[in-house]
């Protein structure tokens, strides 16, 4: 499937089930069938971001679910939420988790770091206030009023 939308199929069908349904996080939508995930997700991708290279880091399965996490490096080629076409290459990070029926995609719940990608492409959507600068020492994380034990 993945290298299916890597190479540009337009035939999905044969990965995704009749009753597909695609449930994204914030900022990706949902899809309630597979013309809508082509229409509202494969198509803008492709529009937006091209030689997409997907690199998946580990699947892992149970049953009837499966589950991956990895990233799609990708040429910003034209407007992606609302940013025109830079060139630059940026990382896509995404996790996918899947549930397969008669072989194929049933149920897709995904999250793809949007926010990472906005800002590779020189977008904050946190304006400053994310959590990364406690990490780096560069502001002071808040504590619970009352006090916390170390």
């Amino acid at each position: 499937m993945e290298a299916a939308l890597a190479e540009n199929s337009d035939d999905m069908a044969a990965h995704f089930h009749e009753d597909f349904r695609w449930m994204g996080n914030q900022g990706c939508g949902t899809k309630p069938d597979l013309r809508a995930f082509r229409d509202n997700w494969q198509l803008p991708l492709r529009a937006a971001f091209t030689e997409r290279e997907y690199r998946t880091e580990r699947f892992i399965c149970e049953d009837e679910w499966a589950s991956c996490f990895g990233r799609i490096e990708a040429t910003h080629s034209g407007t992606f939420m609302g940013i025109a076409a830079t060139g630059k290459r940026v990382t896509i990070p995404y996790m996918d988790f899947w549930q397969v029926r008669d072989g194929r995609i049933a149920d897709n719940w995904v999250s793809v770091d949007f926010a990472a990608v906005l800002a590779q492409l020189g977008r904050d959507v946190f304006d400053g206030h994310g959590w990364e600068h406690f990490d780096d020492g560069s502001r002071v994380p808040p504590r619970p009023e009352g006090g916390v034990a170390p």
